[in-house]
């Protein structure tokens, strides 16, 4: 099959969940005869190169703002399908699902991996929120398949939309192998000896919460903050300013590769606090590398994790958190026994080899309609 992923900032990984799906999948379609074409998105994503690791790589500019970067981009790479024959394009956000109509002309099967209720998130609001209500819409009309990574977000398609998605989750990589301490030894951070906290650093994503009950907890044990956020200078600003509080809050920006392994494999929990109803990569990520998770108690969070975290209370997040550091710290124990279970989970329900045979069986059964 020749596949096509666009929407995302590209492999290798740099930025989100969804480029790390897009590269987990694309590798693995590749490896097992397919053939991939991946659109890397000009600036943001500075690999150059026309190949990663057998995938070919497309590079498309983009119109810089807040409400333009995606969907210029990602009409951009449409146009540029146009002179291609693939059998599935792939698009990731439901931003895009506008542009989904345009491969069919060239016959080609069109997918739009929706994630969550995108509109409702803090950082978008005018125009941009207008938009992704009505891209649900288009991803109900003008696509193939609808892609739910989650229950709640395929039984909002079908009460709202009358659609019935396909629901495929994301999936992890278990973790065995120490990949090294240099990151550790930068920050100058001990094994076990941190909580560690990564996202893109936006309001829905809740590091301000994360950081406030840190601070609350009066624990003793640094909190690491991975992350950082285009056209969110105001936000950020407040995050830095909470960090400075305390020389024990260590905000690294943007990690990927090796620095963030190494911080995610040592860590003594991940803490995760979006009350987002969908599943979120790094959630799944963390639970491969055994982390102890604390995790917000919202009903998606609860159906991933299952007895495998600690939670707390999304109604009173500040005092709940808090009491969650605490506990984390006073019992090293119990957080390598939820690390544990978190990592059976990832091994039981979400291997990156079982989602790829479901797309690659998902695949085969559109080009046969």
């Amino acid at each position: 099959m020749r596949i096509a992923f666009m929407g995302s900032r590209g492999i290798p990984r740099c930025y989100s969940g969804f480029e790390t799906f897009v590269e987990e999948i694309s590798v693995r379609l590749v490896q097992r005869g397919h053939e991939v074409t991946v659109y890397n998105r000009i600036p943001f994503n500075p690999y150059r190169e026309k190949t990663f690791k057998g995938v070919e790589i497309v590079h498309i500019p983009t119109l810089q703002t807040k409400v333009t970067d995606t969907i210029v981009h990602t009409l951009l790479s449409v146009l540029h399908s146009l002179g291609r024959s693939y059998d599935i394009v792939y698009f990731c956000g439901v931003g895009n699902a506008l542009w989904a109509f345009v491969p069919r002309f060239k016959g080609a099967k069109t997918l739009v991996n929706v994630d969550g209720a995108d509109f409702a998130r803090a950082k978008w609001s005018g125009f941009g929120r207008w938009w992704l209500r009505k891209s649900e819409q288009w991803a109900a009309r003008l696509s193939d398949v609808i892609i739910a990574d989650h229950p709640s977000i395929r039984r909002r398609y079908r009460d709202n939309f009358g659609i019935e998605a396909e629901l495929i989750p994301y999936g992890a990589k278990v973790v065995t192998e120490d990949p090294g301490v240099e990151t550790l030894e930068k920050f100058r951070l001990e094994k076990n000896g941190y909580f560690l906290y990564v996202s893109r650093l936006t309001p829905e994503n809740a590091a301000d919460i994360t950081i406030e009950a840190y601070l609350k907890s009066g624990v003793i044990l640094p909190l690491v903050v991975v992350g950082d956020a285009p056209y969110q200078g105001t936000f950020l600003q407040s995050l830095k300013d909470l960090a400075a509080q305390s020389t024990r809050v260590i905000m690294t920006g943007y990690l990927f590769g090796l620095g963030y392994e190494q911080l995610s494999f040592h860590a003594r929990a991940f803490v995760y606090p979006t009350a987002i109803d969908a599943t979120r990569p790094v959630l799944l990520d963390q639970m491969g590398f055994g982390n102890c998770i604390i995790a917000r108690d919202t009903s998606a969070n609860l159906q991933i994790t299952e007895s495998a975290a600690l939670t707390f209370a999304g109604a009173d997040p500040l005092s709940s958190l808090a009491e969650a550091f605490r506990t984390v710290e006073s019992n090293p124990e119990l957080a390598a026994g939820l690390g544990q279970l978190a990592q059976a989970r990832i091994r039981d329900h979400y291997d990156w080899e079982v989602i790829t045979g479901d797309y690659e069986k998902l695949f085969k059964r559109l080009l046969e309609i």
